[in-house]
């Protein structure tokens, strides 16, 4: 064990496990149910939870609910950490004073003078947010099997970000409210064929990263370096829910509430369980 300084005493964390040759490697973060559960089937459950919500609330009413507990519950513990802990605080120190004054500062001017590209902003740092968190996590399995390199890596983020982006550029509900949002903004107008030229190049550009990240996996499979077949499975979920959330949920409101509980369910789960 090796001491930190965390609050206001310092903390112990474990030192890094000794390279145990032979000794087969564990695949889950927790357990393989709560794994199950907390980070690769949520979806499974949070479908029919918000089908029987509908047949409750609104729409309205779900969203608004989601965004003020959920956002809480999520962005307290960064918040904890970031101020809370006087090593992190000390080595970003000036990042952690200034960021939020200049968003503070941007977001009001945005406010003032009436301007909407804020909400463009806003927008696209969710999807980003959305997908990096999905990122991580494979990262997390892989680091259970020792998958370190760098092209899995690369790989790994050209999944998350060509999914995602795929996802929203052919969802006719998100893509028509955000080319709503541009137009808004005093953006020059898009031919409609320029747009489908876009989907289909899109569209193109994920089946080509989905055939080299099988390709990779496969021979890294074959080869002895095994990524972690956990990761495989987080990734068909959260980027099949996303797909769902945007494509077949037919309000947007309840769609971005659903992939918003299955993040906030991810992150809270890992920061208040894994690291108690």
């Amino acid at each position: 064990m090796h001491q930190v300084p965390a609050f206001s005493r310092l903390q112990t964390v474990p030192s890094a496990p000794p390279n145990t040759v032979g000794a087969k490697p564990k695949l889950w973060i927790l357990d393989s149910w709560r794994d199950l559960v907390l980070y690769v089937g949520t979806p499974l459950l949070l479908i029919p939870a918000f089908a029987l919500a509908q047949a409750r609330w609104s729409p309205q009413d779900i969203y608004l609910f989601v965004a003020a507990f959920g956002a809480m519950g999520h962005h307290l513990p960064g918040m904890i950490r970031a101020y809370g802990d006087r090593a992190l605080f000390e080595r970003f120190r000036w990042r952690f004073i200034f960021a939020p004054l200049f968003l503070l500062v941007t977001c009001v001017a945005f406010f003032w003078w009436d301007l909407k590209g804020i909400l463009l902003v806003v927008f696209f740092w969710g999807v980003w947010h959305g997908l990096m968190q999905t990122y991580g996590f494979c990262r997390i399995y892989d680091a259970k099997t020792g998958a370190f390199d760098t092209l899995t890596r690369r790989l790994d983020f050209a999944m998350c970000l060509i999914w995602f982006a795929t996802a929203v550029a052919l969802s006719p509900y998100r893509l028509s409210d955000t080319l709503d949002t541009y137009y808004l903004c005093g953006g020059p107008f898009i031919p409609p064929s320029v747009v489908q030229l876009g989907q289909n190049a899109i569209l193109g550009a994920a089946i080509f990263v989905s055939v080299l990240f099988s390709a990779h996996f496969v021979r890294t499979w074959i080869a002895g370096s095994r990524p972690n077949p956990v990761k495989l499975g987080l990734l068909v979920t959260s980027i099949a829910f996303w797909w769902y959330c945007n494509n077949l949920v037919s309000n947007i409101l309840v769609g971005i509430a659903l992939f918003e509980v299955f993040h906030d369910v991810q992150y809270l789960s890992l920061v208040w369980i894994y690291n108690r």
